[in-house]
């Protein structure tokens, strides 16, 4: 009786309150703690109510270093980024974070602002059909056009965004709906028939795949983002050790396993190592966890694993078979997968012979590049900053060679901390991305790596680290080019550098001086060790600025069109 009387108290105490209101109140009972945005227009209700409202928000000085930062946050904390954009250009210029999010597995929740329900589709001042158009770069995606349903929406997108297959929501509020009111109610129970994310897998397939583990002679796990968007970093060392099983890491996947550890193999795919991807290529048996075989790991597909039997684990089942065939496919949590393999401790494989082949591949076929005196080569500046951070930084990168060095020469040991673009490849993502990381972990040494094409487009967010005085350290990789693009023209368009070297560069040291950051350059080794020294001796923002050779290239490399044993540059 009385527990019916205090539900019926809790029900009557409903309050009325503006859209901005709910919105805000949503967020506090969501324990939002950051939220990344940029006022207009549309969006001034919102911003009225959140002057006092003690959220802390950061003001980025684009849209797209706030959605950017919003993804740094998302991947460090493991909790749903939050953006506020207005109308028309604001909305649009966070398109390509969304894409971004999208493709990576990352939870957003993304608040644009609109025109007025009564203009809308008449090309008002501001206005862009941002449903229409974020449809195929969201998870899902809404307009409000009832105030009443205002609560219930931003329930609902939250829990899209960090449940199942995370990625992000957005959720259009034209600004009328910002200013009507109506009864706030948070605590409705989330009814959603069509969406219910498989947790558990299916106990018989688990028992297929102990069964093809205990035949198996030559099994590998390629790991993916999965492992980590599960928390499953733990299960997963441990289930490789009880079945003595190698391990290879998709670009996005790094961290999941420990990269010193005897049974990882390194990266694979286009620039991955030599030893995984011939392990790729020669295994008979194929334990995918969480990734979803893209061509940048797979190569030519008639030539991916062609000898393996084919398991995958994935929360999402459009993936599983969708690029290569699958003869076990296990839906479900890749945690929850894990510990029930764990649990089964089925009969291991016979590994001696493979793991012996395998560790012969890595002493034969390692990682190399040619030192020159005098100079500063990008491979030997990422090992330089490894040894610095002792493999405990969070990096994050823009996309490029620089990126693909960090991926080979930074052994990250543990999850959670490598922040990158993998699937769309955004230039402009390290800088951004590192504010939302730091934030997400302010005791953390974050360093954001970034190519000097890249830091072009996202540099007036050093306006935002100098004001938030956030101690990351900017590492521009220096090759006055677009690296990675003119690597390319080199190798398939008979050196035919077409608009990808940038001779013309700006005094960056100046630059970051400009915004009332440290500024240090270096243009050989023992010049890049004497900065990097004064660099994490401070604890505030410094920017460093790596002239390294030029012309380097990222091997080995899988050209397209081509298998994942078809390698060019393994040996210098």
């Amino acid at each position: 009786m009385a527990a019916n009387m205090k539900l019926e108290e809790k029900v009557t105490q409903k309050t009325t309150m503006s859209g901005a209101d709910m919105l805000i109140e949503a967020l506090k009972a969501e324990k939002v703690e950051v939220i990344f945005g940029y006022p207009g227009g549309a969006v001034l209700p919102i911003y009225d109510k959140l002057y006092n409202s003690g959220v802390f928000h950061v003001l980025t000085r684009h849209e797209q270093g706030a959605i950017h930062a919003a993804e740094g946050y998302a991947r460090i904390s493991g909790k749903p980024g939050v953006v506020i954009a207005t109308s028309g250009p604001g909305a649009t210029n966070i398109v390509t974070g969304l894409t971004d999010a999208m493709i990576d597995s990352i939870p957003l929740v993304v608040f644009t602002g609109q025109v007025a329900s009564n203009v809308i589709g008449s090309d008002a001042f501001q206005e862009a059909d941002v449903v229409g158009i974020t449809m195929p770069i969201t998870k899902h995606n809404y307009q409000v056009r009832d105030i009443h349903e205002l609560p219930k929406i931003i329930k609902e997108a939250f829990h899209i965004a960090t449940t199942g297959r995370p990625g992000p929501v957005l959720i259009d509020i034209p600004k009328d709906m910002s200013v009507l009111e109506a009864e706030f109610d948070y605590d409705q129970e989330i009814k959603l028939p069509g969406y219910q994310p498989t947790m558990k897998p299916n106990h018989l397939q688990i028992r297929k795949l102990v069964e093809a583990v205990s035949q198996a002679k030559k099994p590998v796990i390629l790991a993916g983002a999965g492992v980590l968007h599960a928390n499953a970093s733990e299960e997963l060392r441990t289930y490789a050790e009880q079945q003595n099983i190698p391990v290879i890491h998709t670009l996005l996947g790094l961290g999941g396993f420990p990269a010193d550890h005897p049974l990882f193999l390194g990266m694979a795919g286009m620039h991955g190592t030599y030893t995984a991807n011939m392990a790729l290529y020669e295994c008979d048996l194929l334990i995918n966890i969480g990734a979803r075989f893209d061509d940048r790991v797979t190569g030519n597909l008639k030539y991916f694993a062609p000898k393996a039997t084919v398991a995958h684990i994935d929360i999402d089942p459009a993936e599983i078979g969708k690029n290569v065939p699958t003869k076990i496919p296990v839906v479900g949590d890749a945690k929850e997968a894990l510990k029930q393999l764990i649990h089964q401790n089925g009969k291991p494989a016979d590994t001696k012979a493979w793991l012996e082949q395998l560790n012969n591949w890595k002493k034969e076929y390692p990682l190399m590049y040619k030192q020159e005196p005098g100079t500063l080569k990008p491979q030997r500046l990422i090992e330089m900053i490894y040894e610095y951070t002792n493999g405990e930084a969070i990096v994050t990168t823009d996309v490029g060679q620089h990126q693909m060095w960090v991926a080979q020469y930074y052994k990250f040991k543990y999850p959670h901390r490598w922040v990158t673009s993998g699937g769309l490849g955004t230039m402009g993502f390290g800088l951004p991305a590192a504010i939302g990381a730091q934030l997400a972990d302010p005791k953390a040494t974050v360093v954001s790596i970034v190519g000097d094409g890249g830091f072009q487009m996202t540099l007036q967010e050093l306006s935002v680290i100098q004001e938030l005085n956030l101690p990351i350290k900017i590492v521009i990789v220096n090759n006055q080019s677009l690296g990675m693009v003119r690597q390319w023209q080199e190798i398939f368009y008979e050196k035919r550098y077409s608009h990808s070297l940038i001779p013309n560069q700006p005094d960056f040291v100046r630059l970051a001086e400009a915004y009332g950051i440290k500024g240090l350059r270096a243009t050989n080794e023992e010049e890049a060790d004497r900065v990097l020294k004064e660099a994490f001796a401070l604890n505030a923002p410094v920017l460093l600025d790596f002239h390294v050779t030029p012309d380097e290239n990222v091997y080995p490399m899988v050209a397209p069109g081509k298998g994942l044993h078809e390698m060019v540059g393994v040996k210098l």
